[in-house]
């Protein structure tokens, strides 16, 4: 899987978007200092939380000390308790980012006192424990935070659920190396860590059941969960996980320290701090923003390291072997996550792609393979050439990922598995879709059927029902490790025999054949025959 090939087009798609729309960020939809107040007491203090729309919300929660001055680059360290009530009634500060990529940077570009966590609860007390979900934001391990997942739907979805969006270092502050750096690999990985920690010790406060915790990532956090599915110091922190478009047996999950060090070794160089000798005092007095300008923007610069310590081994290699916390796994894709990348160029032009562009890009891409996947993938047999390759991206660099995931998966733990294949979800706001053909559900946009998120379109009345049975499936997940609910259609377990994908669409979820619909078996040969 190339998965960067849709980093760059995001990247396409952010300058566009930059032109059309403001940054995502936090917005007054949070509830704030005139909703009720909900008061909890926890490991390190009393919060002092916000009652709104049927939820108790507490935002800007710190789960570590601010890793800023010494603590810059330093593994999470405790923070410190506090006896005055403290206002969590607002979110606090994204971590230190870029701002050159909305939808997913934030705007503002945050700061690096940024370790916090925000938890969202059914706002009427249940009998019993609630299952825990710790959700863990994507952006290519470079952009986003936790507060602009609002969770109000997911928390009371089901019979109820604690909800925790969770703020991680990025970038520069959480995934550099540099030979000289007195630095962990994947400070990331460490802050998450830390986070599932806060969630053992003050989950019951919430009316959590700290014995019960799921967690949940999209993209670079799926990537995350996969990694803590390796990551030794993960171990025991949680009982389940959901792993929303991110191929774990893929390459594109983690770095090699030798791939980090190359992109570290030029955030040093651009920081004026390239003598190892000195690296680590001279990158230390650099300002924030100097940081930011010297580190490697866009989607490919960072990723989790394998150290030998955080991250022993490559999460495709240690999935293949067996080597991970044997969770039962709910596991999926976009069937269209390409589609905004083969979009592109009609949606900043207008002119739809035609059929000998079409060829010419799949020459482009594929060189002497490219008859093979022409005669494989006919334009006359789409809406569209754009929806040819729309199909042909989707299927060669994420979906073949996904499905050895799920196989690699199910051969040790319980796993099942989804293809979210809605014909038209929400988009990005304010960005135009082409005329061509329908984008479908594409890479990120599956989330706005979870979440309260302003980057995306609203729902409609068709695509709201599809959220009710998406959250009702999540939710059971959460709670008991399976997601089949009465009020859905039933949900087959994902088996070497009986390779089983769920469609989630409207009116049409149910089993779907994943490896023929996105011609599984073709990509598979065409690699082995490189």
């Amino acid at each position: 899987m190339r998965a960067w090939r849709f980093r760059l087009a995001l990247a396409a798609v952010s300058a566009a978007l930059a032109a059309t729309v403001i940054a995502a960020g936090p917005t007054a939809a949070h509830p704030g200092v005139g909703a009720a107040s909900a008061r909890v007491m926890t490991a390190e203090g009393p919060v002092l939380g916000a009652v709104d729309g049927g939820v108790r919300t507490y935002q800007g929660v710190p789960y570590a000390a601010p890793p800023t001055g010494e603590r810059r680059w330093k593994e999470p360290q405790p923070v410190r308790s506090w006896t005055s009530p403290l206002d969590a009634r607002a979110p606090r500060s994204a971590c230190a980012q870029p701002e050159d990529q909305p939808p997913v940077s934030i705007e503002g570009g945050g700061s690096e006192d940024c370790l916090h966590l925000n938890v969202t609860t059914p706002a009427v007390r249940r009998t019993g424990p609630l299952p825990v979900i710790v959700w863990i934001h994507g952006g290519s391990f470079t952009y986003g935070d936790g507060a602009t997942y609002r969770a109000s739907k997911l928390a009371t979805a089901g019979e109820g659920a604690v909800v925790v969006t969770v703020n991680y270092r990025l970038g520069a502050f959480g995934f550099l190396s540099v030979p000289g750096l007195a630095a962990p690999a994947s400070l990331g990985l460490l802050d998450q860590q830390a986070a599932l920690k806060w969630v053992k010790r003050n989950a019951g406060a919430f009316g959590g059941d700290p014995r019960n915790v799921t967690i949940m990532g999209q993209s670079g956090g799926g990537y995350s969960v996969c990694a803590q599915l390796v990551s030794p110091g993960a171990r025991g922190l949680f009982s389940k996980a959901i792993v929303q478009s991110a191929g774990c047996a893929g390459p594109d999950g983690s770095f090699t320290r030798a791939q980090a060090e190359r992109n570290g070794h030029d955030v040093a160089v651009s920081a004026g701090c390239d003598d190892p000798r000195t690296v680590d005092g001279c990158l230390r007095s650099r300002s924030t923003a100097d940081v930011i300008a010297a580190s490697v923007s866009g989607h490919d610069g960072y990723r989790p390291v394998v150290d030998g310590k955080v991250l022993p081994e490559a999460p495709s290699q240690a999935l293949a072997a067996g080597r991970f916390a044997r969770v039962p796994v709910l596991h999926g894709s976009t069937h269209d996550e390409m589609s905004g990348l083969a979009a592109l160029d009609e949606t900043l032009t207008g002119i739809p792609l035609t059929a000998e562009g079409y060829a010419q890009k799949i020459t482009a891409q594929f060189g002497k393979d490219a008859p093979a996947v022409l005669a494989e993938y006919p334009v006359g047999d789409h809406p569209a050439p754009g929806a040819a390759l729309s199909a042909v991206l989707t299927d060669s660099e994420w979906s073949t990922a996904a499905f050895d995931t799920q196989r690699a998966l199910a051969r040790y733990t319980r796993v099942h598995a989804y293809d979210f294949a809605e014909t038209e979800s929400p988009y990005f706001n304010g960005f135009p879709r082409p005329s061509s053909f329908s984008l479908g559900t594409g890479h990120m946009t599956d989330l706005a059927y979870l979440f309260e998120n302003d980057i995306f379109e609203p729902l409609d009345a068709a695509r709201s029902e599809l959220s009710r049975t998406v959250l009702a499936y999540w939710s059971r997940f959460a709670s008991t490790g399976d997601p089949n609910v009465r009020e859905a259609p039933s949900w087959q377990r994902f088996t070497a025999r009986a390779p089983y994908v769920q469609r989630l669409a409207s009116g049409r979820t149910g089993y779907t054949d994943f490896a023929a619909d996105h011609h599984y078996a073709f990509w598979k040969g065409l690699s082995t025959s490189r």
